[in-house]
């Protein structure tokens, strides 16, 4: 039986996502939705520079917060730490135009990847363990969602206007 993550200590604070993998149910989809009004946030006042330099540090830093609170719960990747979604997330959305069909489409193409786990996402999430492996299927399933984002926003979508 997994132990049930809470938002008392502050390594379980932070790796549920402020209180989002608390939710009984998808509680990864409710992380990457609470990673929204923070995207919307860092898209308006970060120059991508800066962009890139919040994720690199939130990265590091999700790596360790992922660490304690695993070690806090006794468990690998429990449910409910969800910082990696935030994280997977805000790489789906790098370079992308604030606008609500954006936010969407990159939700989907992100859940789509996180949950599907195709190669080499699987490999990650199965083989390395500790904190970067909590992060690290995320941030590729991201890396492919931004791909695919900036794919559609470039190529497909300027044929269909």
């Amino acid at each position: 039986m997994n132990p049930k993550i809470t938002i008392k200590t502050p390594w379980q604070f932070l790796a549920s996502g402020f209180g989002a993998g608390l939710s009984p149910i998808a509680p990864g989809t409710m992380g990457t939705l609470m990673a929204i009004p923070f995207w919307i946030i860092f898209s308006l006042t970060l120059s991508l520079p800066f962009y890139l330099l919040m994720l690199l540090l939130t990265s590091i830093a999700g790596i360790i917060i992922c660490q304690k609170a695993s070690d806090e719960l006794g468990v690998h990747d429990h449910g409910g730490i969800v910082w990696d979604e935030f994280v997977g997330f805000w790489i789906t959305m790098i370079a992308a135009p604030l606008s609500w069909s954006t936010i969407i489409l990159g939700f989907l193409l992100f859940r789509f990847f996180d949950i599907l786990k195709p190669w080499p996402i699987k490999i990650a999430d199965q083989r390395v363990s500790g904190g970067l492996g909590i992060m690290l299927d995320d941030m590729i399933a991201g890396l492919f969602a931004f791909i695919s984002l900036q794919l559609i926003l470039h190529w497909i979508f300027p044929l269909l206007l």
